[in-house]
């Protein structure tokens, strides 16, 4: 039996062991904390999963929390020009919902499912000259650590990595209080507040370690705005105080909503700084042994298009199906490269350049889709002639399939044979129908009054 090492034990180090498992290899994760010191640590992030990521982990008898927690069913995302300007919302249902679920509740679950079904845990921090002896003894040896020193084995692709500093100063707050259901809203799903030169403020649904069903906030500040007031945050009651703050002067819309919001636990927040980098899947080793890496080690996304958890999913399913299609040969630099350029090629790229593309102003492409979708309430509409709602659908959907959405917001020829093909008719007339309910709103602000927006 060819034994194989995962080093970490996040999303997708753990969903590659399950597979690896599964598939019948003799699988050894190394974690640095047992199963109860990941229940007790701080989270890692928001992790929200879309219906092809969630389906794997259905697949591998994972999906522990899918009857208890609240699916995320679409989005609603409010553009603003500037701050108090409300320009148009976009509401989109999903085709399948998604799910974000406390990563140390998946971990600690995980981790102890993984021993049930025959896996191995070793607890220990592995350090490179440790690694380089896991290697010694494992046919393939694959590090999910995420970043920290053996990230640095793997060289950085500066053709594909872009950006060579964080585009944004992120804080994460999870938060118990405001209700899952918001007015004029028929559904459970993400809010997202984008802010023209200032950020995002998006609000995800979440299934907390503790309470259960609650709320995720992701501010999503450029540096030296309104906005960028958190990194100096040293604890939860400190961090909470500061989205309680940015609510009530950039999103006051939301500011009612948000009132009664506490910290789900302490330690429920984060702050930090994260470089959009693809890195090479081969990393060598003092004694020149090889090994490979998956998740946010090979790729690590900025968190605005909810795109890194997703990535590590699939690319732990891609990793498990080169290795059994493998055999007995060799896992060498070879097939490290292979494995890692077919699933960039038709899943890592169109996921990473679809984040990149949401952190830079809005594309011609995208602005034409946001005025012919306008008037989109969210409302269930399968069947029917309402053309504006499919396109907010279409929208909402291709965060679970980067691929669509990428091409048609780069590509203005695209954009309008998009809208024309899922409105009907010419394009143009339904961007000028469009164009028109936005200016009217814009009026109403212009006289002082609130705007009437679909989902405001």
């Amino acid at each position: 039996m060819r034994r194989i090492a995962v080093v970490g034990a996040g999303i997708a180090g753990l969903v590659a062991a399950h597979g690896l498992v599964r598939a019948g290899y003799e699988v050894t994760v190394f974690s640095d904390r047992t199963a109860e010191q990941w229940l007790a640590a701080r989270p890692t992030g928001t992790a929200a999963r879309f219906a092809p990521a969630l389906a794997y982990e259905r697949e591998l008898e994972l999906d522990h929390w899918e009857r208890d927690a609240p699916k995320i069913v679409g989005a609603h995302l409010l553009v603003c020009p500037r701050p108090g300007n409300q320009l148009a919302t976009m509401i989109g249902r999903q085709s399948s919902p998604g799910l974000a679920i406390d990563v140390r509740l998946q971990s600690h679950r995980w981790l102890h499912d993984l021993e049930a079904r025959g896996g191995r845990v070793r607890i220990e921090s592995v350090t490179l000259e440790r690694l380089d002896a896991i290697a010694a003894e494992h046919d393939l040896t694959v590090v999910a650590a995420g970043k920290g020193e053996l990230t640095a084995l793997f060289e950085r692709d500066e053709s594909r990595s872009v950006y060579r500093e964080p585009q944004r100063n992120v804080a994460m707050v999870v938060v118990a209080g405001p209700s899952l259901e918001r007015k004029g809203i028929p559904f459970v799903g993400v809010k997202n507040n984008i802010l023209d030169g200032v950020g995002e403020a998006v609000w995800i649904p979440y299934f907390h370690r503790d309470v259960g069903p609650c709320w995720n906030l992701i501010f999503e500040a450029k540096a030296g705005g309104p906005m960028d007031v958190f990194m100096g945050a040293k604890t939860g009651a400190e961090a909470l105080a500061l989205a309680r703050r940015t609510i009530e002067t950039l999103v006051p819309w939301d500011a009612a909503w948000a009132r009664d919001m506490q910290l789900a636990d302490e330690l429920g927040w984060l702050v930090g700084r994260i470089t959009p980098t693809v890195r090479r899947p081969v990393g060598r080793l003092p004694s020149g042994r090889l090994v490979t890496c998956i998740g946010d080690t090979a790729v690590h996304f900025d968190p605005l298009a909810a795109q890194g958890a997703n990535n590590g999913t699939k690319m732990a399913r891609h990793l498990v199906q080169r290795v059994v299609a493998h055999e007995d040969r060799t896992f060498d630099a070879a097939w490290m490269t292979e494995t890692f350029e077919s699933f960039w090629t038709t899943l890592g790229h169109p996921a990473f350049a679809m984040t990149n593309l949401m952190l830079e102003p809005m594309t011609p492409a995208g602005r034409l889709l946001l005025v012919a979708q306008y008037g989109s309430d969210g409302r269930d509409r399968s069947g029917t002639a309402d053309g504006r709602q499919a396109l907010a659908d279409w929208f909402a959907d291709g965060f679970a399939q980067p691929a669509q959405l990428l091409d048609a917001l780069t590509d203005v020829a695209k954009a309008r044979r998009l809208i024309g093909d899922t409105i009907g008719g010419w394009w143009g007339r339904r961007v000028m129908a469009g164009a028109a309910g936005i200016a009217w709103q814009q009026l109403r602000q212009t006289l002082g009054r609130s705007p009437s927006h679909p989902g405001t």
